[in-house]
């Protein structure tokens, strides 16, 4: 998606934020394993968020949205690079029944909500982790701003079947801290205000009119903000971009011991599948050495 997310802000007020829109990416990403529609469009909903956050920030890595319940979906996970590259990831307990209209605090139950920047060796990961607080993953997302961040953020997620496949977008508003973007002479009240009136005006957004591939975000930012001035900055990209190799998991096997590799191998071929791309990476007993021996 070479439209993915793209950032506003409304000039001379302390609010910024991100469109994003994943498009027919969403089919890909989506559609890669057998979920229920309630737990699609939970992952899609994530991956979206996403790609929302890591587009504001400056790094080098991956920054994922990561959520662990007692739930239905014990384990879901979405990440995205700074290049734009998306991958996701749910666990479902095979035996759970899912309801139609099971909202994300059904699937997930009770847990907790990490956002988690990893730049590698680099730099040790700078995470942030709050207990699942509200009924949907947008609550969630707020919540973890409000008690983490310590500050104001709005966020609305959308995902779903429409006629053309598989959609899944977000638009994030971000109160802007200190006076970055505000007129010199705003006073506090008057940014305050400023805040709640972008507020407002971002709670008429509709779910169709977020997933709508015909209604551009530069148009949907108009219908909602045009009475503020609304400035639409730079697009960015968006792709799929699971980070899985055979060179990578061939690697990780070189790491097992003769016997385990034994064990792992059914009719002399051993199979690795890669949980977010749902592939399957086929090697030959023999074309793996392994480590001679276990360590001292």
């Amino acid at each position: 998606m070479p439209r993915g997310v793209t950032p506003f802000y409304l000039p001379a007020r302390p609010v910024r934020g991100r469109v994003v829109r994943l498009g027919p990416l969403a089919d890909t990403l989506l559609l890669r394993h057998d979920h229920a529609p309630p737990v699609r469009a939970l992952l899609g909903e994530a991956l979206a968020l996403a790609a929302a956050l890591a587009s504001a920030l400056k790094f080098s890595g991956s920054f994922s949205v990561q959520a662990r319940g007692d739930g239905p979906v014990s384990l879901l996970v979405a990440d995205c690079t700074e290049a734009g590259a998306l991958r996701g990831y749910v666990r479902v307990d095979p035996d759970a029944g899912i309801a139609e209209d099971a909202t994300a605090k059904q699937l997930l139950g009770d847990g907790y909500l990490a956002f988690t920047v990893d730049q590698g060796l680099a730099r040790e990961p700078s995470q942030g982790i709050v207990a699942i607080e509200g009924e949907s993953l947008a609550q969630m997302a707020e919540f973890y701003f409000q008690t983490s961040e310590q500050f104001a953020a709005k966020v609305f997620l959308a995902a779903g079947s429409t006629p053309a496949g598989w959609r899944a977008a977000a638009c994030v508003l971000e109160r802007v801290a200190g006076a970055g973007g505000v007129a010199p002479d705003m006073t506090a009240d008057a940014q305050d205000e400023a805040w709640r009136t972008a507020g407002i005006l971002a709670d008429t957004l509709t779910r169709a009119e977020l997933l709508d591939d015909a209604l551009p975000p530069e148009r949907l930012l108009y219908r909602l903000f045009h009475g503020e001035g609304v400035a639409v900055g730079r697009p960015r990209s968006l792709s799929f971009g699971c980070r899985c190799s055979r060179a990578r998991l061939g690697g990780i096997l070189e790491g097992f011991s003769h016997d385990d590799l034994d064990h792992m191998a059914v009719e002399g071929e051993i199979v690795m599948n890669c949980e977010f791309c749902n592939y399957s990476f086929h090697f030959s007993r023999e074309s793996v050495a392994g480590r001679s021996g276990d360590p001292a």
